[in-house]
C-alpha cells in the first residue's frame, strides 16, 4: 500500500508497478484519497473508507476527466461526509436506482392505453418531442430551468402554442403518475413550476343559415354516402364528431327523442335532446340486420366510422367555406340556439359543458340578438304614423 504526497506532478508520473494488475497510491495528506493506476495505463481517483467494519470506496473520477485540484477538493468533501457518518457509496447506489425517463414513459403509456381515449396523441407527442430530449436522463437530472428552456425552444421551432402546452402537460403527467406509483425520482415534478404563456388560440367560426344550407347541399353530393347525415346531425345536436360517429343504435331513443353519450370529453355521460329534424335524419339512416353503430365503417361494419376528413374537405370547398373545421359545426349549433333566444345555461346542457364558463364564450351572440331587437324597436318608432 504505497503512500505518496499526491500532487498534480506526482499523479501524472505515477504508474502501475511492473507485474501487477494495479497499484494504489494513498495520499498522505487526505485520509483515504487514492490514485489507482492500472496495468492498462488507465488511472482513477477514489475515496476509500471503513464503515461498520467494511471497507467501501467511492469513485471520484478518471484521471483524464478531472483535474487533480478538483479531485482532491472532492476527496476532502467526501472525507468530511464520512467522518459525519455519511456514506457516499450508498448515496451513489440510490442515485443509480432512479430510472431514466424512458422507463417512466413506458409506464405512463401503458397506463394511458388502459385509461385514456387520446392514447395515440399522447404516444405521438412523447415519441416525437419528449423522449428524444429526456429519454436517457435520470429523473433526478431533469430540472425546471432546463424544461423551461426546452419548451421555449419548441415554441421557437414554430410549434403552435397549444401543441407546446400539450407537450408540457404530458411531460408533467409522467411525474404525477410516477409520484403516485412511488417511482424513485418523482418526488419533485420539474414541470410543475414552469410558467406557460397565456394561451389564446380560440378560433370560433359560426355558420349563417345560408352557409349551413350550402354546406348541407354539398354534403348531399359527396361520394361519402354518410357525410350529409353526419353534417346534419352535428349542426342539429352540437355533438362532438367523435361522440356522434361512435354512437350505437342502442343509445338512441326515438320515442323520447334523446341520444345517450356514455362517455364524453368531460368524463361524464349525458343525454342529447333531439330535434324533430334530427330524429328524421336518424330514422332515414340505413340499418342492416344486427347493425351496432349509426355510422358503421365501410371496411368493417362491426366498427364505426372514425373520420370524415376527405369528404368533409371536398364538401367544404364546394360550399365556398375555406378553413371551416368540423368542430365549427358545434359552435354553429350553439350560435343558432343562442340567436333563437335559448339561454346560455340550456345551451351548455345541450352541448355537455362541464361548467358555465365554457358556455360563456357564446354570450356575445345573445348580445347581438338583443341589439338587433332594440334596433328593430327603434326603427319601428322612427316610422311615420
Amino acid at each position: 500500500m504505497p503512500k505518496l504526497t499526491l500532487t498534480n506532478s506526482s499523479a501524472l508520473l505515477a504508474q502501475c508497478e511492473p507485474g501487477k494488475r494495479k497499484t494504489d497510491y494513498y495520499d498522505d495528506t487526505v485520509t483515504g484519497f487514492v490514485l489507482e493506476c492500472r496495468s492498462s495505463g488507465g488511472k482513477s481517483y477514489y475515496i476509500r473508507f471503513d464503515q461498520a467494519g467494511r471497507q467501501k470506496q467511492f469513485k471520484i473520477g478518471r484521471f483524464e476527466d478531472i483535474t487533480f485540484a478538483a479531485a482532491k477538493k472532492a476527496a476532502q468533501k467526501l472525507r468530511s461526509e464520512v467522518v459525519m457518518g455519511g456514506d457516499p457509496s450508498a448515496r451513489k447506489a440510490e442515485a443509480k436506482a432512479v430510472p431514466v425517463y424512458s422507463e417512466l414513459a413506458a409506464q405512463h403509456l401503458a397506463d394511458a392505453k388502459l385509461h385514456q381515449r387520446s392514447y395515440d396523441t399522447t404516444e405521438g407527442y412523447m415519441r416525437l418531442h419528449i423522449l428524444p430530449k429526456w429519454g436517457k436522463m435520470r429523473l433526478t437530472e431533469i430540472d425546471g430551468r432546463a424544461v423551461a428552456h426546452w419548451l421555449a425552444d419548441k415554441r421557437a421551432e414554430g410549434l403552435a402554442p397549444a401543441t407546446v402546452v400539450k407537450i408540457k402537460a404530458i411531460f408533467g403527467r409522467s411525474f404525477e403518475l410516477g409520484a403516485r406509483w412511488g417511482v424513485p425520482g418523482c418526488e419533485r415534478n420539474p414541470v410543475r413550476g414552469v410558467q406557460s404563456k397565456p394561451l389564446n388560440n380560440a378560433r370560433e367560426r359560426y355558420l349563417t343559415s345560408a352557409e349551413a344550407t350550402r354546406l348541407l347541399a354539398a354534403a348531399e353530393k359527396s361520394r361519402n354516402p354518410q357525410l350529409a347525415a353526419v353534417v346534419g346531425l352535428l349542426l342539429l345536436t352540437g355533438m362532438r364528431v367523435s361522440e356522434l360517429l361512435s354512437t350505437r343504435w342502442e343509445h338512441v331513443d326515438v320515442e323520447r327523442r334523446t341520444l345517450h353519450v356514455p362517455t364524453s370529453k368531460t368524463g361524464r355521460s349525458r343525454h342529447v335532446p333531439l330535434a324533430r329534424a334530427a330524429v328524421d335524419i336518424i330514422e332515414h339512416l340505413p340499418k342492416a340486420t344486427g347493425a351496432v353503430f349509426l355510422f358503421p365503417s365501410q371496411k368493417d361494419p362491426r366498427k364505426h366510422l372514425t373520420t370524415i376528413k376527405h369528404g368533409w374537405q371536398t364538401a367544404r370547398d364546394t360550399a365556398s367555406l375555406p378553413g371551416l373545421r368540423v368542430h365549427d359545426l358545434r359552435h354553429s349549433a350553439a350560435s343558432f340556439m343562442v340567436n333563437s333566444g335559448v339561454d346560455l345555461f340550456a345551451v351548455g346542457k345541450v352541448l355537455g359543458h362541464a361548467n358555465v364558463a365554457s358556455s360563456s364564450r357564446y354570450a356575445h351572440l345573445s348580445q347581438d340578438t338583443l341589439i338587433a331587437a332594440v334596433e328593430a324597436g327603434a326603427a319601428k318608432q322612427a316610422q311615420p304614423a
